[in-house]
């Protein structure tokens, strides 16, 4: 079986998913390639598609939040994808393939796999709803855009996604949680959709030794003694990803607490003045691309603490699980199918910095060992994301018989 994977970039949450299961599929024994909008060669679908969006924006702060998917690159000829047996897409937006484009694909006569990383495939543009249902039935009132309407753009996007998908794709996404959404929509209602999560390498992701994290923390100049909480996210101060909860949640916790001992790292892009502002001594480690260094700051952490307001099946999530430490988080999307409460961690009502204070002192000073939730956090990574699990459950999608094509007649 050859498959191949298309995904926007090699880097990001979905492109990391992306190529991990690249590598699961080939430690399988299946043909698996990957093809990037940087492999084409081409970068003004980009831009343009990012153009024609700047006349309906209400705002700066959505400029990357709603993709038209009017421009893209054809790719039914391309060598890659003549030799496959499935294209599997991933995350194909900004100018990587448009709504023809992707037709176009169906057009070939190969099974189409489409893994969703956010909801933008049955919404009319939007990546994730921020709160609206419209995508229930069909969109229009986005409140997104400068003028939103009955008939507005999403209206619009929505309408040609309905005319252009074609009905022989069988949808993924990586969590229970965005699967039943997803059913629920008014564009997928009809369509196939499984839930199987992103995979991790378990035999790189996993614990270090206490010889292991003592030198870590020696390392970066961590107390003896203090506990180590960790944050990560691509870019620290994206209101998505809830640092401001955190700032809260640890205010919260110094004040009831102001003896707990307790040490700050940060994984990511971020401004000096958020990290100022945290009322325990931090140690920015700034982007970490190299594995190495990564499992090194998930397994010397005590607690990762996820308060993300959006959020799908999170890779650091599945990361520190499988590192063995504990996950405080919000209940926000797939978050609590990884983490059992009071199992593998703890999970508060989203936006309660006070519940996700709570959580935090629990896991590190509660009436359950910390030990205990490091092999729970453990065994849960490796029982459900391992690479062989996966992969195997990918499979048995590949090699479903594809539906009949009925695709509604082409819209140039």
């Amino acid at each position: 079986m050859n498959v191949l994977l298309l995904n926007t970039y090699p880097h990001g949450g979905a492109g990391v998913a992306c190529r991990r299961l690249q590598t699961a599929l080939q430690a399988s024994g299946v043909k698996a390639n990957l093809l990037t909008a940087n492999d084409t060669g081409v970068r003004w679908p980009f831009y343009a598609e990012r153009l024609s969006f700047l006349p309906y924006e209400r705002d700066k702060s959505v400029r990357f939040s709603f993709s038209l998917a009017n421009f893209g690159k054809n790719l039914a000829q391309h060598p890659l994808v003549r030799e496959a047996d499935v294209l599997h897409l991933h995350w194909v937006n900004q100018g990587f393939l448009s709504l023809k484009n992707i037709r176009q694909l169906a057009e070939t006569g190969k099974s189409i796999v489409w893994t969703l990383h956010d909801m933008w495939a049955f919404t009319g543009g939007c990546h994730y709803s921020r709160g609206c249902d419209h995508f229930l039935n069909e969109c229009g009132d986005c409140p997104f855009l400068k003028h939103p309407a009955p008939g507005d753009l999403s209206n619009s996007v929505w309408r040609r996604k309905r005319e252009l998908f074609p009905q022989n794709i069988q949808f993924v996404t990586c969590s229970e949680w965005l699967a039943g959404v997803a059913r629920s929509s008014g564009l997928l209602k009809n369509y196939p959709v499984a839930a199987i999560p992103n995979p991790i390498d378990t035999v790189v992701f996993k614990p270090l030794t206490a010889a292991e994290r003592q030198a870590f923390r020696s390392e970066k100049g961590i107390a003896t003694g203090a506990h180590v909480l960790l944050f990560a996210a691509m870019k620290v101060g994206e209101t998505r990803k809830g640092f401001q909860f955190l700032l809260e949640a640890l205010q919260i916790l110094r004040a009831q607490k102001p003896d707990f001992p307790l040490e700050i790292l940060v994984l990511g892009k971020a401004e000096p003045e958020a990290l100022a502002a945290l009322p325990y001594p931090v140690h920015a480690l700034g982007l970490v691309q190299e594995l190495p260094a990564l499992v090194q700051a998930y397994g010397a952490a005590d607690v990762f603490v996820i308060p993300s307001l959006e959020d799908n099946l999170p890779n650091t999530v599945m990361e520190s699980l499988a590192c063995g430490t504990p996950v405080a988080g919000f209940a926000t999307g797939g978050i609590p199918e990884m983490v059992g409460h009071l199992q593998e961690g703890y999970i508060a009502p989203q936006g309660d910095s006070g519940a996700l204070a709570e959580g935090i002192y629990e896991i590190l000073k509660g009436g359950k060992s910390l030990d205990v939730y490091r092999e729970a956090a453990r065994v849960k990574a490796v029982k459900n994301y391992s690479n062989a699990e996966v992969a195997k459950r990918y499979l048995e999608i590949y090699l479903t018989p594809p539906q009949t094509p009925s695709l509604p007649a082409t819209i140039s």
